[in-house]
């Protein structure tokens, strides 16, 4: 019986990217255009068409109102936080709070949820996946920070059900990318991956031994990437241009999207130059018609004084993580850069002199998470495969008491899946209910933690308070999804509910946007067969006239009226080049195909 095929992918704030194993050996799948990574950007043109990866970047100065990017910053988090009023600062697509205290994007008069907008990115992995194979993936292991919490994970999962794709796990981006680096060998280590990609930053300590990836700590900032170190480079040149002109350029939505786009391409000409040039003609127009120019150069020491608090950051989480496993430095034996931010120069200057020691090049920091992701994928329906990943759970969770307190059932870094229980009592006299929140974070105040859920067990016997005996079991699957179940040991009434945070979509939201997703699949793939069919008449046209040419001077009578019948079929093809009718395209090319052949037979006989 034929194995079955999982990809993975990883779901990135700037780029995105799908791998296989294929025979023992994985392998990154490139998309069309050649490439191994596709940009994590979808746009709705005008026209209502949905653009993604490459095409919707390439538009993105002219559309920025409805270019969104970045959006993994966004997902499962909730209106009003800090993050969400930092993003509808700096991006031109217009934010919106939706029906469940969640985020959404509006775009062209349409609201989208954050999981819609990440099920697009994931349906092209898919896709890419798909036309590599010759068969469509069902199955997929998807990554996402080891920082998210359990609405950014339920977030996730959403977008996978909605891109028509069974999430079999979900896995943290470095852990993945330590599958990448053990994959294949044997490594007796404890390695630390030091993960700083676009939108995130994560830093796990793992040991490596025999097959066995077991995560000691994990932490990050799940607000810390290469956007950050680009609006730094943005907000310098918008400064200096605001002083020689008395003009904001971050006002002006289509030469902010060109300081984007100028940014990032600095930031990157930096890991290997010391100065770059940035040039943007014509970048505003004042109002009595004058052009301004941004002509200017940015050296790799003046970017590196703009980004060293942020690399302090990334620097500190790291002592905070081996502080939290008890490790000292000399216990790390090898350290592994992962993520686009990785290549500066100053970061891995930064990491060898906190670590003491040289950073392993040994994986390819775009793809090393993805082929992480497939590596699990496959030793999850191989028995064959000798690997076993422990992973940990980033957050610590418990409840809410009485007083607003917090009390923690499972602790940070605790190897999952795993369960924890505790008894309470009941609070009140003759209390006959008890509202279970449940919560996620470090803080012993509840109101500081994030709340994940609640529920309310009922029906308990009347009683004086502190005899009646609760007992809450909280449970987190291999992915990190939380359950939770609250029993009264008394009469044995039992209510449960596997955590959704607030501000997930429902299961009718789910459902419809499934049905969406099919609809705009279906138009995709009936797209693509008109321009095959389109692509063959033109190329039957070509043929035709090439014959004609050979008949232009003949004086036969029935090489004249041949040329006459052949330049009308020609004539009737390309009006109904025009045509978006499936069958009326095929019909046309079989007439022209008939045409040809008739044709043919006439020139061989002149």
């Amino acid at each position: 019986m034929e194995r079955e095929r999982v990809i993975g992918i990883d779901l990135g704030t700037t780029n995105s990217c799908v791998a296989v194993v294929e025979a023992g050996v994985p392998k990154v799948i490139s998309n069309k255009g050649g490439y191994k990574t596709t940009p994590s950007i979808v746009a709705i043109t005008e026209s209502g068409r949905r653009l993604v990866g490459q095409m919707a970047k390439r538009q993105a100065i002219t559309n920025s109102r409805h270019t969104v990017y970045a959006s993994k910053r966004l997902i499962g988090r909730k209106w009003g936080s800090a993050e969400v009023r930092h993003c509808m600062e700096t991006c031109p697509y217009d934010i919106v709070p939706g029906p469940h205290e969640d985020v959404r994007i509006k775009l062209r008069g349409k609201e989208y949820s954050l999981p819609e907008i990440s099920s697009m990115i994931l349906q092209e992995m898919k896709l890419v996946a798909e036309e590599y194979l010759g068969e469509e993936p069902e199955k997929a292991v998807v990554t996402v920070p080891a920082y998210f919490n359990d609405s950014q994970r339920q977030a996730t999962k959403d977008a996978g059900r909605i891109a028509g794709l069974d999430i079999v796990r979900i896995i943290n981006e470095p852990t993945a990318a330590s599958l990448a680096y053990g994959f294949g060998k044997e490594i007796d280590a404890t390695v630390a991956i030091y993960d700083l990609g676009g939108g995130t930053f994560d830093i796990s300590l793992l040991e490596i031994t025999e097959g066995v990836f077991d995560v000691l700590s994990t932490a990050g900032d799940t607000f810390l990437g290469g956007e950050d170190f680009d609006a730094r480079i943005i907000e310098h040149l918008a400064y200096d241009f605001a002083r020689d002109h008395k003009v904001d350029l971050r006002k002006d939505e289509m030469a902010l999207q060109r300081l984007r786009d100028a940014a990032e391409k600095a930031k990157i000409e930096l890991s290997s130059m010391n100065e770059t040039e940035i040039s943007l003609p014509f970048i505003y127009t004042k109002e009595d018609g004058e052009a301004l120019h941004l002509q200017t150069t940015l050296s790799r020491d003046k970017f590196e004084e703009l980004a060293a608090d942020l690399i302090q950051r990334t620097i500190k989480i790291c002592e905070a993580t081996l502080q939290e496993a008890e490790l000292d430095i000399e216990d790390i034996d090898d350290v592994i850069l992962v993520g686009g931010m990785t290549r500066m120069p100053k970061i891995q200057a930064e990491v060898e002199a906190y670590f003491g020691k040289a950073p392993s090049k040994s994986v390819h920091p775009d793809e090393a998470v993805a082929i992480g992701a497939a590596i699990q994928g496959s030793a999850l329906y191989d028995d064959e495969e000798d690997i076993l990943l422990l992973d940990v759970t980033p957050h610590s969770l418990g409840i809410m008491v009485h007083g607003g307190g917090f009390e923690k059932l499972i602790e940070a870094n605790s190897t999952i899946p795993t369960s924890h229980s505790h008894i309470f009592t009941t609070v009140r006299e003759n209390q006959t209910s008890v509202k279970i929140v449940v919560m996620q974070g470090e803080s012993p105040k509840a109101e500081e933690n994030e709340l994940l859920g609640e529920f309310i067990l009922s029906g308990l016997r009347r009683a004086p308070a502190g005899e009646v005996e609760i007992e809450v079991e909280f449970e987190i699957s291999s992915d990190g999804i939380v359950s939770v179940s609250a029993t009264d040991l008394d009469t044995g009434t039992e209510q449960s509910i596997t955590v959704t945070a607030s501000s997930s979509l429902t299961e009718e939201e789910i459902q419809q946007m499934i049905e969406e997703n099919q609809d705009y699949l279906m138009e995709l793939k009936q797209g693509e067969e008109l321009e095959k069919h389109r692509a063959h008449i033109r190329k039957t046209i070509r043929d035709i006239e090439k014959l004609m040419d050979q008949l232009e001077d003949s004086s036969s009578p029935m090489a004249s009226g041949a040329r006459e019948k052949a330049g009308e079929a020609v004539s009737r093809a390309r009006n109904a080049l025009e045509s978006n009718n499936l069958e009326s395209m095929i019909a046309t090319g079989d007439a022209l195909d008939r045409a040809l052949q008739a044709f043919r037979g006439v020139v061989e006989q002149a």
